[in-house]
């Protein structure tokens, strides 16, 4: 597991995420729009699951009780200023294309 960690570090340039800080006067981004949730939602995928383990379709069938939902959840994070743990996390999976796959 070390070798993929650090495999990955530097092309990603992944360091301990919680020592990054960004200091500003102003937004980078704008406040998310309902209009964005719901252009996120067209764009979701029929991709392997994330560590949520949700699959898209689900998401997609919640409709826009789910849409608004959510909306507020980004909203209220945009607010705190601060990322859930989870969301911090990640899955990484190499995909070989030629060559030993053992190495």
């Amino acid at each position: 597991m070390t070798t993929w960690k650090n495999h990955f570090s530097q092309p990603l340039n992944v360091n301990d995420v919680s020592q990054t800080e960004i200091h500003t006067a102003e937004p980078l981004v704008s406040k998310p729009t309902t209009f964005r949730v719901q252009m996120s939602f067209k764009k979701l995928t029929h991709k392997s699951l994330g560590i949520d383990q949700i699959p898209a379709e689900i998401i997609k069938a919640g409709g826009r009780t789910l849409r608004s939902q959510i909306h507020e959840l980004i909203n209220s994070i945009w607010n705190m200023e601060e990322l859930p743990e989870q969301w911090k996390e990640s899955i990484i999976v190499p995909i070989y294309k030629k060559g030993d796959k053992t190495l």
